[in-house]
């Protein structure tokens, strides 16, 4: 039988309300049964069964693994210049995003891979064990494929995004690519995708575009969730409760009717605070959204152009400093709440049962991933019950 136990946890984050104090299921000097890849016992240190392995924590924090539900990890060459130009004081808009497509149609599939790879390896050493990543890069029949074909090597969280913007050859012809994503693209992809997304903003697609693609995405069995409203506010939020969208991200715009809308849903509202730090834009205050009882998540969306970060603690300080996130609401959002963004229910949380992915801290109590910005505070990843 493959036991490991570990012991001596000074503060164990559950996210399991049953198991401990507040939203976050805290319990105090901890320990926590792995068998087989899952948790089996979580409880009273003291009261720990005995175990073939044992890791003494002592006394330091653990939390669930970082559930980034948002990213964008296949795409060959960054954008720093455009970031530097940006500092200076130019404007963000989508249409950045062609640099990145040319530069990916022309790369090759090691190459892409091995990006990738270097992504999702730098996100899990900062504590992301579950990840989502989408194509959008190639916006070509074949080379949405081979994205997430490359993707599908990496996680099973895969998005098909060929709606991110309209491509340069299709300039001024914006109904037939989607006509092409519709009748070719979605076929094509669907081995190799869980998910349909499109980025439905100013300068990519229109509410109607992107309400086709994804009815299509629907029929074709893959599962919707949706950019809205990070560049102005629109329908986006509204048309993602509409079609029962897994999730809609962004949402640096919003008002009291979408606020209503997503308190009658089930769709998960996600925030990218890397987003408006990279593009310098005015953060949204999610207090609006918290405080409704909507369920939110925030994520990396780890991209070259508008937010190149894989680390989700830096994006938990700057949820809680610039977006007005409590620590405790900062850390269940990127942990059980990207879970429910992804519509997971075995990761983001420690019980019987669920897959057994943590982080153990260098500090005593969760609180220090916002308190300490910028600070390594990762001690250990565990992944499927293994030490990485």
């Amino acid at each position: 039988m493959s036991q490991s136990l570990i012991k001596n946890i000074g503060l164990l984050v559950t996210n399991n309300p049953s198991l401990g104090k507040t939203e976050l299921g805290l319990i105090e000097n901890a320990a926590l049964l792995i068998e087989h890849g899952k948790v089996s016992w979580v409880g009273a240190s003291e009261s720990a069964p005995t175990s073939e392995k044992t890791t003494d924590a002592a006394g330091k924090a653990v939390i669930p693994g970082f559930v980034d539900s948002h990213n964008h990890l296949i795409f060959a060459k960054d954008r720093a210049a455009e970031f530097a130009a940006r500092m200076k004081g130019e404007s963000y808009s989508a249409g950045g995003i062609a640099t990145t497509v040319e530069a990916t149609r022309a790369a090759s599939d090691d190459d892409l891979l091995s990006n990738a790879t270097r992504l999702v390896h730098e996100g899990l050493h900062s504590g992301t064990t579950t990840v989502e990543t989408k194509s959008g890069y190639g916006l070509t029949v074949k080379d949405e494929v081979r994205s997430l074909h490359i993707a599908k090597q990496l996680t099973d969280e895969t998005t098909f995004l060929g709606a991110h913007v309209v491509p340069s050859e299709y300039k001024g012809k914006a109904d037939e690519y989607v006509d092409l994503i519709c009748e070719q693209m979605i076929t094509q992809v669907k081995p190799y995708a869980k998910w349909i997304d499109v980025f439905c903003d100013k300068g990519a697609f229109t509410t109607d575009q992107a309400r086709k693609i994804l009815l299509a995405g629907k029929v074709a069995g893959l599962l919707p969730r949706l950019h809205a409203n990070q560049l102005e506010q629109g329908d986006g939020i509204a048309l993602g409760v509409e079609l029962g969208a897994a999730s809609v991200d962004h949402i640096s715009h919003f008002n009291q009717n979408d606020i209503e809308l997503l308190k009658k849903s089930k769709t998960v509202a996600t925030f990218l605070p890397g987003a408006e730090f990279s593009t310098r834009s005015n953060y949204p205050d999610a207090r609006k959204i918290l405080d409704a009882g909507i369920t939110v998540a925030i994520a990396s969306d780890c991209n070259p152009g508008s937010s190149y970060t894989t680390n989700m603690g830096f994006v938990i300080a700057l949820a809680v400093r610039d977006m007005f996130f409590t620590p405790e609401q900062a850390l269940w959002s990127a942990t059980k709440g990207g879970a429910l963004a992804l519509q997971r229910d075995d990761v983001g949380h420690l019980s019987v049962g669920s897959r057994a992915d943590f982080v153990i801290l260098k500090e005593s109590s969760y609180i220090h991933l916002a308190y300490r910005p910028g600070v390594n505070l990762v001690d250990e990843v565990w992944q499927h019950g293994k030490r990485i």
